[in-house]
Parts: structure tokens; C-alpha cells; sequence
């Protein structure tokens, strides 16, 4: 089953690369201002929900061959992953306000200010990220010990994993702010291309440096996170090869010249929300994972395992948000508002229908998937019971994300930031009073289900009457 898989990801990212002409073509950016509203965010967004899935087959391999370690391996990985799924918040600082301003730039005609922002942006992503990796390298002990796991052969497998990972983060910072500037100008291909061509790497060096075959050595753990530094690298110099002769903005760009301090300060306001989103979010996220391992660390698995899987709807939903992002900032930079309310809606029926389909497959489905992962007997049960309450929330998962997107393409990144920050809040005690009921572990399951619900509720209802009186006003 698990080659069966394999060659199933290797098949769809080589035949992507071929189909979408990585190796052989440079499209031309999307024109986010002009023809139908439809076209014109399917041609951006495919390719970036494409660059989520293939980031999620990504995350999914190192599962599908971390999983064959056993659950103990598995929950090392999840322990540790949670400081590189931290360091997207830090990394939002610099990305989402280099992204929006960039993008408000180039639609309002004003192409060298773009420059400015994005060399702003990539400066602070190189700052931010040589900082978090030297933290994690110096204090990876007591990170690790927030988790309070149980084995000691996890311990010293989530501190390696840490270590290696995070120690080499500057990379994977540059390249997600990369990602976003490129999403601005409406090239989303380039980003995707770079993107599979790590996965096909991580593909084949996951296998070979956790298990050493032959004569190699057996890394175990170790040989995971370094496959996933290494193909970081990669991706990275593909970047740099693909964008050097860009003659709109990263020709123009000098990341290593310090910025004028406006344009960090512009980027901040509009980044920091975000980021303190995702970091609380994260931290959020690491406290419920401590009290999930007072479980055992098979719970910890589960919650790591089930996680990836979800997030064939999460990544997407965001990764669409990202393109939403970009088609709203240039088309609010141009004063094209009705093409911005229109842009939403159709960008909330696309993602109403992808909601629907993840719930279905998780619901339906939930046993198979996980299986894939882990198969030892005691742990597919809680597996099964994670998936399945999860999924009645992916639908309100697309809707948040596709508000949040327009709502930050608008450079207003507080709403979402509140809503997502207030509720994530509520995980807390609802995992705790849930636990303590009947329900048990299902409890802290249920508490995500229901704050996610609520947060794709209230987002899209502050869009609607925010957009109505924006252009209301804007009329009078």
C-alpha cells in the first residue's frame, strides 16, 4: 500500500511539472485587473492550491515513512514540528504585509515602490530567520520539554528533529516570502514548480536517510528532518535561478542593503496581526498538544497523523486565500471595488465546494486514510474519532479562509486576526471542560471542531458589512 501511495505523489508531481511547463516555459503573470472575474483567480489560484497540495504530500511523506518507526517516532515528529509550524508566524511579519503592499502597488502603477517593499520584506525574512534558527539550536532542551513526553527515545529524537529543522529555518523563511511576492505579481507557476521539485527530492531522500539502505546509515528521525532541509535548500536556489532576471521587481531587489524604516513600518502594520495570529494560533495549538500527551504519547501521534491528513483542506483553503489575497490588493489598488466584491463571492463558492468535498472524504473515508500512517490496532480507533469530528468543520475552514484573504488584500488584517485569535482562545477551556466529560480524549477533538465552526460564521458576516459600508461611503 504504501508504494502503491508513493507512486501515486511521484506520478502527480512529475506529470504537474510536465502539464503546467516547469521545465521548459516562464508563464506570464496573471492580469488580476481585467477579464472574468473566474478565469482570473482559477489561473492564479490553481497553481498555489497545487503548490498546497503538493506542500501537504510534502508533510505526508515524511509521515508515510516516519509512521513505519512506529507511533514513538511519529510523536517526536509532531512534538518538534510544532516550533517549525511556530516559526510561520514570525515569518508572516515580513510576508503578509510585503505581499499586500506589493500587490496594492503594482495595480495602483507605482512599481518602484513595489521594489522598495519587497526588498523590505525579503530583508526582514533573512533577520527573522537566522534569529529563530539560532534560538531553537541554543535552547532546543527546554523547548522540547514543554511537551512533557513520556519516553526518553522521544525526547532525543524530537530535540534532533528540532535542532536540524529549525536550526536551518532561514531557508524555508525566505522562501515563503518569495512565495508571497510572486503570488502579488500574479505568478503563482513559479512557486508551484519549485515547490514540487522539492517533494520529488524529499520523495527520494525521505527512504534513503531514514533507513539507509546498503550501506548507508540507519538516521531514523534525523535522516527525515535533514531530507527536509536539504530539499528547503533546493527549492530555494530553484527561486533564485527562476526570478534573477524578473525585470518588474527582483532584479531591482537588494536584500542585503538595510530598508528605509517606512517601509518596515508599513509592512508591519499590516503583518503584525497576522503574525500574532499564527503565533498565537501555534502556541495555542502547543498547549492543547500538552494536554493531549497526558494521554500518552499515542495521542500525540494521533493529533500529529490526523493533522496532516486534515490538511489536504486546510493548506488548500489557504493557499487560496493567498491568491484571493493578491487578486483583492491589486484590483483595490486600481479603485476596481465591485470587481472586489465580485472576486469574493465567486472565491466563496469555489471554496464552499472544496469544504464540502474534504468533509465527505473525512467522514466517509476516515479509517483508510489513517491507516496509511499508522496501523497499530490500539491507536486507528482514536485515529478514526479525530478524523471524523474534524470534518464538520471543514467547510468553515474554506469560508474563514477565503474572508480572511480579502479582508487582508484590503490591508486590514485586524479582523481576521481577532476572530482567529479570540477563538483559537476558547480551544483552551473548552478542551478542558470537554475532557473532563465522557467524552474523554474526543473532548479536546470537539473543542477545535467547534471554535473553527465559529470562526468561519462570524469572518465572512464583519466581511459582508464591512464591504458594504467601505463602498458606501466610498460613494457618498
Amino acid at each position: 500500500m504504501l508504494i502503491w501511495i508513493y507512486g501515486v505523489i511521484m506520478l502527480f508531481a512529475i506529470t504537474n511539472i510536465y502539464y503546467l511547463g516547469g521545465f521548459t516555459t516562464v508563464r506570464k503573470n496573471v492580469d488580476l485587473l481585467n477579464g472574468p472575474i473566474a478565469g482570473s483567480l482559477a489561473r492564479l489560484a490553481l497553481p498555489i492550491m497545487g503548490t498546497s497540495l503538493i506542500q501537504m504530500a510534502y508533510n505526508l511523506t515524511d509521515m508515510l515513512w516516519i509512521g513505519r518507526l512506529g507511533s514513538n517516532a511519529v510523536a517526536a515528529v509532531g512534538a518538534a514540528g510544532m516550533y517549525i509550524w511556530l516559526s510561520a508566524g514570525f515569518t508572516m511579519l515580513a510576508r503578509m504585509g510585503g505581499q499586500v503592499l506589493t500587490a496594492q502597488s503594482l495595480g495602483a502603477g507605482k512599481n518602484e515602490e513595489a521594489v522598495r517593499y519587497a526588498s523590505a520584506a525579503l530583508w526582514m525574512g533573512l533577520i527573522l530567520g537566522l534569529l529563530y534558527g539560532a534560538v531553537s539550536i541554543v535552547f532546543h532542551v527546554p523547548l522540547v520539554a514543554f511537551f512533557r513526553l513520556n519516553s526518553p527515545e522521544v525526547i532525543r529524537n524530537a530535540q534532533w528533529y528540532l535542532i536540524i529543522t529549525c536550526g536551518a529555518i532561514v531557508f524555508n523563511f525566505i522562501n515563503q516570502i518569495l512565495t508571497g511576492l510572486l503570488t502579488a505579481m500574479g505568478n503563482s507557476i513559479t512557486t508551484f514548480w519549485s515547490t514540487t521539485t522539492g517533494l520529488l527530492i524529499n520523495l527520494v531522500l525521505d527512504p534513503i536517510l531514514i533507513f539507509g539502505p546498503g550501506p548507508l546509515p540507519v538516521l531514523g528521525v534525523k535522516g527525515a528532518a535533514i531530507a527536509t532541509v536539504f530539499a528547503q535548500v533546493i527549492v530555494f536556489v530553484i527561486y533564485i535561478m527562476r526570478i534573477r532576471k524578473d525585470p518588474v521587481i527582483f532584479s531591482k531587489v537588494k536584500i542585503f542593503h538595510r530598508p528605509d524604516f517606512r517601509y518596515i513600518k508599513e509592512i508591519l502594520l499590516i503583518g503584525l496581526p497576522a503574525a500574532v495570529q499564527n503565533i498565537f494560533f501555534t502556541a495555542i495549538s502547543m498547549i492543547i498538544a500538552r494536554l493531549i500527551a497526558g494521554w500518552g504519547d499515542a495521542a500525540v501521534a494521533v493529533q500529529k497523523v490526523g493533522s496532516q491528513i486534515e490538511s489536504i483542506s486546510w493548506m488548500t483553503a489557504e493557499g487560496f486565500g493567498s491568491s484571493v489575497n493578491a487578486f483583492t490588493a491589486q484590483n483595490y489598488g486600481a479603485g476596481k471595488n465591485e470587481r472586489v466584491r465580485k472576486g469574493y463571492f465567486t472565491a466563496l463558492r469555489i471554496m464552499g465546494i472544496w469544504g464540502v468535498f474534504t468533509t465527505l472524504a473525512l467522514l466517509l473515508f476516515p479509517e483508510f486514510l489513517f491507516r496509511l500512517f499508522i496501523s497499530e490496532p490500539d491507536v486507528i480507533p482514536m485515529g478514526v474519532d479525530y478524523l471524523r469530528i474534524l470534518a464538520l468543520s471543514q467547510l468553515f475552514m474554506c469560508t474563514e479562509a477565503a474572508s480572511a484573504g480579502t479582508f487582508q488584500g484590503l490591508g486590514k488584517s485586524m479582523p481576521p486576526s481577532l476572530t482567529g485569535i479570540t477563538f483559537n482562545l476558547l480551544r483552551i477551556p473548552l478542551a478542558v471542560l470537554l475532557s473532563a466529560t465522557v467524552l474523554k480524549l474526543n473532548g479536546i477533538w470537539w473543542s477545535i471542531t467547534i471554535s473553527s465552526i465559529i470562526k468561519g460564521i462570524i469572518l465572512p458576516v464583519w466581511l459582508m458589512l464591512f464591504m458594504h459600508r467601505l463602498w458606501k461611503n466610498k460613494k457618498s
